[in-house]
């Protein structure tokens, strides 16, 4: 997915602030059984739950972003989230695809020689 931002909200309805730090990845996730919003989808982080959802409101969804409902048919179930900028109220992110933070699981890692040992090379998780 190729330079893609979102807005994340209702931030201070759970954590506020303190799950986001520059650079962190978490997980953006469609929430079927939503009653308020059929495209909504939320984000997490596994050892805290929901931090948040993406913003699909024209009063949150910041210049320069795509709403939920423009990114919902892009994303199959799940997609992650890299933060890039914090505001007092809301996250801006960078969307990307599972490839991008989980690698090609069907590919075993790929060795590296560093000072003799012997290290797999995997993709960073970050927040996972």
């Amino acid at each position: 997915m190729e330079n893609v931002f979102i807005t994340i909200t209702g931030v201070k309805n759970y954590f506020g602030m303190k799950p986001f730090k520059i650079g962190k990845i978490f997980r953006i996730v469609k929430e079927y059984d939503n009653d308020y919003d059929e495209e909504a989808i939320r984000a997490e982080l596994p050892a805290i739950d929901t931090i948040g959802y993406v913003a699909n409101s024209t009063s949150t969804v910041y210049a320069g972003t795509v709403s939920a409902g423009r990114l919902y048919d892009k994303i199959d179930d799940y997609a992650y989230a890299q933060t890039m900028f914090i505001t007092h109220s809301s996250v801006i992110a960078l969307v990307l695809s599972p490839d991008e933070v989980e690698g090609d699981k069907d590919t075993p890692p790929v060795k590296e020689k560093e000072s003799g040992n012997s290290k797999p090379k995997t993709k960073a998780k970050i927040g996972f």
